[in-house]
This record gives structure tokens, C-alpha cells and sequence, in this order.
């Protein structure tokens, strides 16, 4: 399992730009190990600049600290031990705008989609039937869905393709039952490369849907008053 640290200017940090400790497995997914899943940095990730991103998660008034923040914490670990056994996804933590912990997965387009198509096949179907199974399970978060592509082509056609497949997610999800209310989807083409886009192994990689799992106001309170379990 390899593990990257994601570097963060300070100057961000007065932006409220969130962070995800990264991880990979040919697999399943990695998941954080040692400390129990805590973030291991702060990733500037896919989320800012040129008005298209948004910081990880809502800013929801008081931010939990101390005891209310590790039970969140612990709470995220458990999901996220769960969710990295689905096939195909890579489970991070990540730090969401109220700085309490939160869930980041990914999943290749390759996994999700055939060649030049938004239309998810067997496999992602299967894959997303178990994550919206932990989503229901798990019902006081928040989920985001971001679309990424490579270079190839216009920024317009990339943006297009990015936005469908972010939607054909969270239609999928949706039809499964996850709240539509819970959820958001934006296509961010390819603004936010993780690889090089020189070669064919970096637009692969950069070719992905990233989904962030965040506490609801219900789940702070929840930790706030002592009640959450």
C-alpha cells in the first residue's frame, strides 16, 4: 500500500480548503492505517480555484472540537473501514471545511464507465449498490460528487462529459435510495489533474469520479450532546 502526502500552502489554509491524506490498492481501495484513519495532510485536492470548486463539506456554525470531533472521527473511521472493501474505490480521509474528519473516495472512470461513455457499467452498478448501502446506513452526512477527465479535447466537451458522469452517479445513488437532498454533483473536466496528463498512465488516473462523505449539522449535534453512536 503507498501512501502520499498531500501538501497544503498556509496561505490556503485562511481559504477553508480542506485535506485528504491519499492511499492506493490494486484492489479494493486503501484505507489509512496506523492512527486509526486520521488525515495525514492536507490535499489541495480538486476543490478550489476558478470559482468551480467548493471546500470540502458545509460550514455548519459551531465547529465540534474535542471529544464531539473524535467521536465524529471515530464514527468516519468505521465507514470508511467498510466502504474500502468495495471493489474498485480508494478510501481516504480528508478534513472537511468545519475541520472535523471526512470520507473521500475514488473511483477510477475506467472502473465506473466504457470507453468515451457516461453510462455506468455492471461492475459500477454492483460497486455503487454497496456504497449506497453504507450511505443509507449511515444517514447524518453529506455527500459531494465531483467528475474529473483528462486533456484530450476541449474544455467545454470535457466539462460536459465530467458533469454526466458526476450525475450519472448521483442518479444512480438516488435511484437506490440515498436522499437526493443529501447529495450534490458538479463536473470539474480537467481543471484538477492528480497525474501527469503527458502520458497515458497519468490520464488515466486523472480520468476519475471523487466522492466526499461529510458530517451533517444532525451528526454534530449528535456528537455535541453525547448521543452519537
Amino acid at each position: 500500500m503507498k501512501k502520499a502526502l498531500c501538501v497544503l500552502l498556509s496561505a490556503m489554509l485562511m481559504l477553508g480548503i480542506s485535506g485528504c491524506g491519499s492511499m492506493n490498492n490494486a484492489t479494493k481501495g486503501g484505507l489509512l492505517g496506523g492512527g486509526g484513519g486520521a488525515a495525514i495532510g492536507a490535499g489541495i485536492g480538486a476543490l478550489i480555484g476558478k470559482g468551480k470548486g467548493a471546500a470540502i463539506g458545509g460550514a455548519i456554525g459551531a465547529v465540534a472540537g474535542g471529544v464531539a470531533g473524535t467521536l465524529i472521527g471515530k464514527k468516519m473511521d468505521k465507514q470508511a473501514r467498510e466502504l474500502a472493501q468495495i471493489a474498485g474505490a480508494q478510501v481516504d480521509t480528508c478534513t472537511d471545511v468545519n475541520g472535523l474528519e471526512g470520507i473521500k473516495v475514488t473511483f477510477d472512470n475506467g472502473i465506473l464507465f466504457g470507453f468515451n461513455s457516461s453510462q455506468l457499467s455492471a461492475d459500477a452498478k454492483a460497486s455503487l449498490d454497496k456504497f449506497a448501502t453504507s450511505l443509507l446506513n449511515n444517514p447524518q452526512t453529506d455527500v459531494q460528487i465531483y467528475g474529473h477527465t483528462d486533456n484530450k479535447g476541449t474544455h467545454e466537451v470535457n466539462e460536459r462529459v465530467s458533469t454526466a458522469r458526476a450525475n450519472e452517479v448521483k442518479n444512480y445513488l438516488t435511484n437506490a435510495g440515498v436522499p437526493v437532498a443529501r447529495m450534490t454533483s458538479q463536473g470539474l473536466a480537467y481543471d484538477y489533474p492528480v497525474a501527469s496528463n503527458d502520458t497515458d498512465a497519468g490520464r488515466a488516473q486523472n480520468r476519475r469520479v471523487e466522492i466526499y462523505i461529510t458530517a451533517n449539522e444532525e451528526m454534530i449535534k449528535a456528537a455535541q450532546n453525547g448521543t452519537l453512536e
